[in-house]
């Protein structure tokens, strides 16, 4: 099923229309669906290659982010800004991706993860809006680069250590001595710098508010997933060091999600705000994944997925926002439900995804994770309740002023929406609130 996936993707380029393109990527997401197998074991497809349902969830998830950003994007058809290289940055990302999620090899997984930087960039530089982009892909590019350079030098001592760097037949490192500690730390480095955490944040929202829709949705969509993703696969072959120092971890992840959330409260860009709650948000799962829990681990997936499907549909309704009144920002784009009433309803639909509302993925993730955070320390009920309550005040704050309140003057006509951008949107919603009606389908993945 894997090779069947690999090679369709891999004639994706040949196809010389925008249409067929989309249309295969929708197909490929169903006919992935249908191949759901439950055993949760590896799925060896052939050397160095296998996925069990970690891996299934999360390339299920990349094809129909995918496909979700190739119907988004027909601005790039409508202008005739090189539709055929977009295309083939896309389909090479979501092949760099598939890759990531399915290699049973630690090196291998190594050069995905960080091939799929390259088209994130040329995406970015490429279809960014503003010149200030050139300089949001040299802080993605040395922030991810800086800290992937010691993962390398990590792996290569795996290897000496254990002669092999196969899934399954490194040796985990014993004890919780200061060498111990250090190759723990240079190990985990690079996927908290991609998640990423706090005080290593800073190159998502330069990236995000330079980035075209569709760079936005793939990042937050599934980019940041491949931070979670690796350190569900490492965290496990130092489990000495991670239970001496996950307390670190937790206590930034927490308090740094608390103070971002008080800065998306004064944020006027719309983009920028969606990013920094996405840093919020990833606080909560990398203090979830770093307890190490069953409960913390497979709410950390939940809120993953949940997360790509909201966090994109967002990016999604900002960038139609944005085409048709000509600004992000929150002041000028005011009063937006007299002009797109129609459009308000998913606005609502999709901040009460963000704010972890009952009956989306988030909930059941978010439950998941202040479980296994709080029977880990009970002190950290404090902050994950300031968390909470902020993450409902900011999403709030975005829904209020920008479908309420006096709309600008130079504003006198808006189309209310397309049928394409609803069906774009329903198609993020849905699985974000049916998926919860069968919560074990991705709730018990390890």
């Amino acid at each position: 099923m894997l090779k069947f996936i690999l090679s369709c993707v891999l004639l994706i380029p040949l196809v010389n229309s925008w249409w067929a393109v989309q249309c295969s990527l929708f197909i490929l997401s169903f006919i992935l669906s249908i191949f759901c197998f439950h055993d949760f074991n590896f799925y060896l497809s052939s050397w160095c290659f296998g996925i069990d349902s970690l891996g299934y969830i999360l390339i299920l998830l990349s094809f129909w982010i995918m496909a979700l950003v190739v119907s988004s994007s027909s601005k790039v058809l409508k202008d005739n800004n090189y539709p055929s290289v977009f295309l083939l940055v896309n389909i090479f990302l979501l092949l760099f991706l598939i890759l990531t999620f399915s290699s049973t090899d630690y090196l291998l997984f190594y050069i995905s993860f960080e091939s799929s930087l390259i088209p994130t960039l040329i995406l970015i530089l490429g279809w960014g809006y503003q010149p200030e982009r050139l300089q949001a892909g040299v802080y993605m590019l040395f922030y991810t680069l800086f800290a992937s350079l010691p993962l390398l030098l990590s792996l290569i001592s795996l290897y000496l250590v254990s002669g092999s760097l196969t899934l399954g037949l490194v040796y985990s490192v014993d004890g919780c001595g200061f060498i111990t500690s250090m190759w723990y730390l240079v190990t985990v480095f690079a996927f908290i710098v991609k998640l990423p955490m706090f005080l290593v944040h800073l190159w998502l929202p330069k990236a995000h508010v330079e980035a075209p829709v569709a760079g936005s949705m793939i990042l937050a969509g599934v980019l940041l997933k491949l931070g979670g993703y690796g350190l569900i696969r490492v965290l496990p072959l130092f489990a000495e060091a991670n239970k001496s120092m996950s307390w670190v971890w937790v206590s930034i992840s927490l308090v740094g999600g608390f103070i971002v959330s008080l800065m998306c409260l004064r944020q006027v860009d719309i983009k920028a705000l969606i990013a920094y709650s996405s840093v919020a948000h990833m606080g909560l799962v990398l203090a979830g994944l770093v307890v190490f829990g069953w409960w913390g681990v497979n709410g950390a997936v939940v809120v993953m997925i949940g997360h790509g499907l909201c966090s994109s549909g967002l990016f999604c309704l900002a960038n139609m926002v944005y085409e048709r009144v000509g600004s992000r920002s929150l002041l000028i784009s005011k009063g937006l439900m007299n002009f797109m009433p129609s459009m308000a309803l998913w606005w609502f639909l999709l901040s009460a995804g963000n704010m972890a509302a009952p009956p989306t993925l988030n909930l059941l993730g978010e439950i998941s994770l202040i479980i296994s955070v709080v029977s880990w320390s009970n002190i950290s009920m404090l902050v994950i309740a300031l968390l909470s309550f902020f993450s409902a005040a900011y999403t709030l704050y975005m829904f209020s002023l920008s479908q309420h309140g006096k709309y600008y003057s130079a504003l006198f006509s808006c189309c209310s929406g397309k049928v394409r951008e609803y069906l774009i949107l329903m198609l993020h919603w849905l699985p974000l609130n049916v998926l919860i009606l069968k919560g074990s389908s991705v709730m018990f993945i390890l």
